[in-house]
């Protein structure tokens, strides 16, 4: 992955990048996490060049789905927590600048993305690297990747959104277990507690991610994507009826879309679909409000 497609018409040099980049030809942007010498542990270079990268990502008409992944023996091995002399001198008073480490956007803006976001979690995912896994729309695993939630051990809280996420997808009752243990758990137990959709042997976890994101790209209509994802994130909270009321406002507007047509000739006529992309939009600070 020497050159990489940072938006339309550019193309850049991402060899030394924190965050590497790559569109397929099938569609699916590859974000890469490019500090293995630290375990791609979460600082502000990989939070400034993932925010770019996503950014370009979501704008880029050719890409319709997101892969992230890392490089080397780990996804994302928590917060970078600098030396023994710099945590030191948290007890004499000194500036501790989070937004500087985590960046300016919170974990859960990844939800609001308008294309679906896939982890490939190929090794070691702790901390904020687990929060942001969890905030992807689907995830897979390298058999024996090491997870945790270690806040507890660190004598910190249950930071970045991970108490609004984790009770979400494993349930209150594991929630609780591994945010009060702080323990690490193999991604197979990972799997058993419904926090990764498979584990794929690591030698072959990437190709199977972006085999699986680009048959997304392929046969769904990204409209359809986009109000599906927002669909699930506002009516997770809310009643069944005004779930059902708001899917037949969304429903009535689908059908003034192209897609319903050409996903339904494409069914009758057993042919790949071929949808339009999603129409550009200002995302601003990477957050969308609907």
């Amino acid at each position: 992955m020497s050159l990489a497609k940072e938006g339309p018409g550019d193309v850049v040099d991402v060899d030394q990048g924190a965050v590497l980049y790559e569109v397929s030809s099938g569609g699916v942007a590859v974000l890469t996490f490019n500090r293995p010498d630290r375990l791609n542990a979460w600082a502000a270079d990989i939070a400034h060049e993932f925010y770019a990268r996503i950014d370009a990502a979501e704008a880029d008409p050719e890409v319709r789905v997101i892969v992230i992944t890392g490089r080397g023996r780990a996804f994302c091995a928590g917060a970078h927590m600098g030396t023994v002399d710099q945590v030191g001198s948290l007890a004499d008073g000194g500036p501790v600048d989070v937004d500087a480490a985590v960046g300016e956007r919170p974990a859960h803006f990844l939800l609001s993305l308008r294309k679906p976001v896939i982890a490939a979690i190929n090794g070691a995912c702790v901390g904020i690297g687990l929060t942001h896994a969890l905030m992807c729309d689907v995830r897979f695993a390298a058999s024996g990747a090491k997870f945790a939630v270690p806040f507890a051990r660190r004598g910190l809280i249950a930071e970045h959104g991970i108490s609004w996420i984790l009770p979400r997808i494993a349930g209150p009752a594991v929630a609780r277990e591994l945010l009060l243990s702080g323990r690490t758990f193999l991604a197979e137990e990972a799997a058993d507690l419904g926090l990764v959709t498979a584990l794929v042997p690591p030698e072959e976890l990437l190709t199977h991610a972006v085999t699986y994101a680009e048959e997304i790209a392929s046969k769904c209509s990204p409209n359809s994507l986009e109000v599906i994802k927002r669909q699930i994130l506002t009516d997770a909270d809310g009643s069944a009826d005004q779930a059902t009321a708001r899917a037949e406002v969304a429903m009535a507007q689908s059908l003034t879309r192209p897609d319903v047509i050409e996903g339904i000739t494409a069914f009758l006529e057993k042919r790949t679909p071929q949808f339009p992309p999603l129409s550009r939009r200002e995302r601003g600070n990477g957050v969308e409000h609907h």
